[in-house]
């Protein structure tokens, strides 16, 4: 099999006929030489508008293969493809006395159990929350009646927070383990589209995502595995600095030797318990800010000019550093999407953006948040949750619990929204025209107003007047760390930290990826009990 690199064409000509026969041009060959062609990498290049062209890796089977290989040998776009199987590691020789139990079904703990499951260590997953079914609904009469779930909402339940969201499946980190692949391999065969394998940017939807999650809950039970819904870790105990055994809901006790924490960054109550327990904690730089909803189609235009009909919605990405030093950066970046209230604990409020698969609704959506650290809320072990807590009862307290929101121009000016402009906003759950400045610390919304003009320097019209605000986004990522040593175990021993919660990724396949790094850890030192 050959993989071929470097391959343009203009998205107003793409289609299969044409990707082939620029594959046998640059490989020089005849076009029925090519027996089967599979696209490995599909980006778009829109830096030189109005020409914006598809960048494409390609794989092919081709008769005369080694023919082929020695007449373009000096061509580094054109080589034999290499081995990227994701190789399971060797079980190890310790004996377990119980069946390994993870904390959270989102990224993190989904895929560590699943790869624990393949392996035959039949984990039991603890949920707090409903299973994906009954979380969707419990969510639903959330925005229609706002009756929270504490337990159950946009942030806890089965899927984890991502399960509300764009579903991105994009990560900046190196894949040399081949982790990465085995996550979209593994969301694949669970239902997701084969696009994911292949796309730049790819993304699931929260629809689709639900689907999938399912699925793979399913894999993970025929496999051995258990899931107890409803379930909260309410205390654990250590005997010799090792932990022996968790408490469920204040009554059930499970006994376990390994057990991994893949919380989620919002199990608030959970870190106050682990840290009373001995578990070591310390702060972690976050960051905060606001949701800013434009017209999808001035996104479109302004990434890909007059050819924006013949793709898919547009994102972006932009940062900035202040005068003072602080970064204002976009996130999660929803096109075609929703703001919804993602809140978690009555009497504080706190958002998020949401997207399905097709992204098809008149707004984008994204965060602008500005990073803080301890000198903003305390160098205690979990100031950072005090401050988000504060932060999230001024957005609550500003409009009754519904989601505050302010025209762009009245941002600026301090001064309440009083009607709508251009943009309509597109929200789930109850949301109110206000003044966002009041619930907000100078130096976030200062830093917010500084960036905004120098982002309508790479998009046009980023800060029109008509653009709508809403908050807080306060839960960009954890606001702790939970230190691990190099075998992935916290300072009390059989505690294995993980994902987003512990502080140790951020997104649906780090998150993904740090589960299945913990999974392999243990599979190295320990033998299953099947």
């Amino acid at each position: 099999m050959i993989r071929i690199k470097g391959i343009k064409i203009p998205i107003e000509k793409y289609n299969d006929k044409i990707l082939k026969q620029a594959v046998a041009k640059k490989i020089k060959c005849n076009l029925e030489d090519i027996k089967k062609l599979k696209i490995n990498k599909k980006s778009i290049d829109a830096r030189k508008k109005p020409n914006i062209f598809y960048i494409l890796e390609v794989d092919i089977y081709i008769d005369n293969e080694n023919k082929i290989l020695k007449r373009n040998k000096n061509n580094k776009d054109i080589q034999e493809k290499p081995t990227e199987e994701y190789i399971y590691p060797k079980i190890g020789d310790k004996k377990l006395k119980y069946r390994p139990v993870i904390i959270g079904s989102g990224p993190t703990g989904l895929f560590c159990a699943y790869i624990l499951s393949e392996k035959g260590y039949k984990p039991i997953i603890i949920e707090r929350g409903e299973k994906v079914e009954d979380r969707i609904k419990t969510v639903e009469t959330f925005w229609k009646e706002g009756i929270l779930n504490p337990n159950s909402n946009v942030q806890f339940g089965e899927g984890g927070a991502g399960t509300f969201s764009d579903g991105k499946l994009n990560t900046l980190t190196k894949d040399t383990e081949h982790r990465h692949k085995k996550v979209l391999e593994i969301f694949v065969q669970n239902g997701a589209p084969k696009e994911i394998l292949y796309l730049h940017n790819p993304h699931i939807g929260t629809d689709v995502l639900r689907k999938v999650i399912v699925n793979i809950r399913n894999n993970i039970i025929k496999k051995g595995g258990t899931f107890k819904y409803k379930s909260i870790m309410t205390d654990i105990n250590i005997k010799d600095n090792k932990i022996e055994s968790i408490i469920i809901n204040n009554n059930e006790k499970i006994k376990s030797d390994i057990l991994v924490l893949a919380v989620g960054h919002s199990a608030r109550d959970t870190f106050e318990m682990l840290l009373k327990k001995g578990l070591t904690i310390v702060p972690k730089p976050f960051a905060i800010g606001l949701r800013i909803e434009h017209p999808q189609e001035l996104i479109n235009k302004n990434q890909y000019g007059e050819l924006s009909k013949l793709l898919p919605p547009a994102s972006y990405k932009l940062t900035y550093l202040t005068k003072k030093k602080r970064g204002v950066y976009s996130f999660c970046m929803c096109p075609g999407g929703y703001v919804v209230n993602a809140s978690s604990e009555k009497g504080r409020l706190t958002t998020n953006g949401m997207s399905n698969n097709k992204r098809d609704t008149k707004n984008a959506n994204s965060a602008i948040v500005v990073t803080v650290g301890p000198t903003d809320y305390g160098n205690n072990p979990l100031d950072g949750i005090k401050y988000q807590r504060e932060l999230e009862e001024n957005f609550f307290n500003l409009e009754g619990g519904k989601i505050p929101i302010q025209l762009l121009k009245d941002f600026k000016e301090n001064t309440r929204s009083k009607k709508l402009g251009v943009v309509e906003p597109i929200i789930k759950g109850k949301f109110q025209l206000s003044n966002l400045n009041k619930a907000l610390p100078n130096y976030i919304s200062d830093s917010i107003k500084e960036a905004l003009p120098e982002f309508s320097k790479k998009i046009k019209c980023f800060d029109m007047d008509d653009a709508i605000l809403s908050g807080i986004e306060a839960r960009t990522s954890s606001p702790v760390r939970i230190p691990r040593d190099e075998k992935y175990e916290s300072n009390i021993k059989g505690i294995y930290p993980s994902g987003e919660g512990a502080g140790y990724s951020g997104g649906i396949i780090t998150s993904s990826v740090d589960g299945i790094k913990v999974a392999e850890q243990i599979i190295k030192e320990f033998k299953n009990i099947a």
